[in-house]
């Protein structure tokens, strides 16, 4: 193992990204206060972790924190269009932080900054997508025909490994974080199949996390993508959103607010149910396609807006995602019905023209639309989430070699302290039980 070398875009930028981590750090108390103690106990001192999250201000809180912690930490973007650069060379300038990211990034040099981070043989992983831990488990199992030519880096490196390497090197492994729905569903399907190696902590599926970040950071983050991208008045418009967990909730909350008509799609029926008895309309994509403005998919799911949507919507329609993965929204299928493709019509929308003579619109390239033309969840939400992420790393160094290589989730003493410290920092003071409420609510003989 070397030392992995830095790879941003630009160290002249480090005096913005600097402005920007100090703005994004004052809205984020809790993480301050753990990363305080961290930096007095150093619980995760002699330790190596490479994490692949977005590379933003708001990240850069918690990269701080683990380093405060002691790790030695490798920083890698888990979307090619999320890293703020100007964010990552002040990392590296004035944090001494080695980062691998830059905004825009082509497959190749995403996978071989994935193969860096590997190369950086961590102790830990931090994972906004599984793609650190599912290119562990192919090494391991010494599948590496599962890596696709996009992968290359990836699998270059893998083969270079002697044999019993790639089947053993990751034992070294202590545990990893999780903090997307995408991922989780990923990692259980690998406990499922018996190929997860160590444990994992599913920090996404924390109350301090999905009904916070998911809810109103996703919420708020994918509209205002949506309007910095267009400059669209939201009021008014038929406004469809794909899915209705935590994500698509918030997305559908603040569009409402905004004065539009959302429709809903599912494929749950007690989601639909739930999306119906708030008060949206509850259609098929197919219904949906031929009234709706603009299209949000956060579902987690693949070709969520296929062809024959696409060719039954409006013409001037808008299609974005702010689910994980840009294959939520079938571009393929578009790109065989377009005539003439316009890239960047306006910053961040390119401009479909079908054979027919439509136009559709696609904001962020159908990546994440609050990363791709926003700044992603605001600093304040985050704070609880990557609080969450620390903890749970010093949860599982705790608990090295009692957990089992399995999906866990966030013990409940970490998402009680959260919460107290979140409401402390808000002014806010809430109630407690007493002796007898506790004994009351916990019993099952006692009087009325």
């Amino acid at each position: 193992m070397g030392k992995i070398a830095s790879d941003v875009a630009n160290m002249d930028l480090a005096d913005g990204g600097k402005k920007r981590i100090d703005w994004a750090d004052q809205d984020m108390p809790v993480l301050q206060a753990i990363r305080a103690r961290f930096a007095k106990e150093k619980p995760l001192a002699g330790l190596r972790m490479s994490a692949c999250l977005h590379v933003t201000a708001e990240t850069a809180g918690l990269a701080r924190t683990l380093q405060a912690g002691g790790a030695d930490l490798v920083l890698i973007a888990s979307n090619p269009l999320s890293t703020q650069d100007d964010v990552a060379a002040s990392l590296v300038r004035d944090f001494g932080l080695t980062i691998c990211a830059i905004h825009g990034e082509d497959p190749h040099t995403y996978y071989k900054h994935v193969a860096d981070a590997l190369r950086h043989e961590p102790h830990i992983t931090m994972d906004d997508g599984a793609d650190l831990v599912t290119a562990m488990v192919h090494i391991s199992m010494d599948r590496l025909d599962k890596f696709n030519d996009g992968q290359k880096a990836v699998k270059d490196w893998a083969a270079s490994l002697p044999v019993d390497v790639r089947k053993t090197g990751f034992g070294r492994v202590i545990g990893s974080m999780e903090e997307t729905t995408t991922g989780v569903i990923r990692l259980r399907a690998m406990e499922k199949e018996g190929v997860l190696k160590f444990p994992v902590i599913a920090v996404n599926d924390a109350e301090t996390k999905h009904f916070f970040d998911n809810r109103y950071g996703t919420g708020q983050s994918t509209i205002d993508g949506i309007i910095r991208a267009t400059n669209m008045l939201i009021a008014g418009k038929q406004i469809v959103v794909a899915g209705y967990g935590w994500c698509g909730k918030g997305v559908a909350l603040r569009a409402r607010g905004l004065g539009a008509n959302v429709v809903v799609t599912e494929v749950n029926p007690i989601r639909a149910l739930e999306a119906a008895m708030d008060g949206f309309a509850v259609m098929s994509m197919a219904n949906a396609a031929k009234s709706g403005d603009v299209f949000i998919t956060v579902t987690g799911n693949k070709h969520i807006i296929r062809g024959e949507h696409f060719e039954a919507m409006k013409d001037g329609a808008y299609v974005c995602n702010s689910g994980h993965f840009d294959i939520e929204v079938d571009l393929v299928a578009l790109k065989k019905l377009t005539g003439v493709m316009k890239p960047d019509v306006r910053r961040e929308v390119d401009e479909y023209k079908l054979k027919t003579g439509k136009r559709i619109y696609v904001i962020g390239h159908g990546r994440l639309v609050n990363l791709a033309a926003a700044e992603g969840h605001p600093a304040s939400v985050m704070d609880m989430s990557f609080a969450t992420q620390a903890l749970a790393t010093e949860y599982v160094v705790q608990q090295k070699g009692k957990l089992g290589p399995k999906v866990h989730p966030v013990p409940r003493e970490i998402e009680d302290y959260i919460s107290i410290a979140k409401l402390a920092s808000m002014g806010i003071t809430i109630d407690s039980m007493s002796a007898d409420q506790t004994d009351y609510s916990t019993s099952w003989e006692h009087g009325t």
